[in-house]
């Protein structure tokens, strides 16, 4: 997802039940997918450049979700969603 400054599109995502996203640089995409199994990205097009924003996605594509340690974290936070 993609507006002006990436603020917008995240609040707006975060009404969708069961979506995780984020603004992020490549290395904290990466994190994201891989610790709280995100599957939303948004980030501002005014604020990322365009290699930036490859960079971004290429590194967020490419991550999977590592489970172990850090599925307890995603399940307490869909279960904030069923509340």
């Amino acid at each position: 997802l993609i507006c002006g400054t990436g603020v917008g599109i995240s609040l707006a995502a975060n009404k969708i039940r069961e979506s995780g996203r984020g603004m992020f640089e490549a290395s904290t995409a990466r994190l994201s997918r891989q610790h709280n199994d995100t599957n939303i990205l948004a980030f501002g097009a005014r604020i990322i450049g365009t290699e930036t924003a490859k960079d971004i996605v290429k590194a967020w594509l490419e991550a999977e979700f590592e489970g172990g340690r850090h599925q307890k974290r995603v399940d307490m936070l869909m279960k904030l969603e069923e509340e």
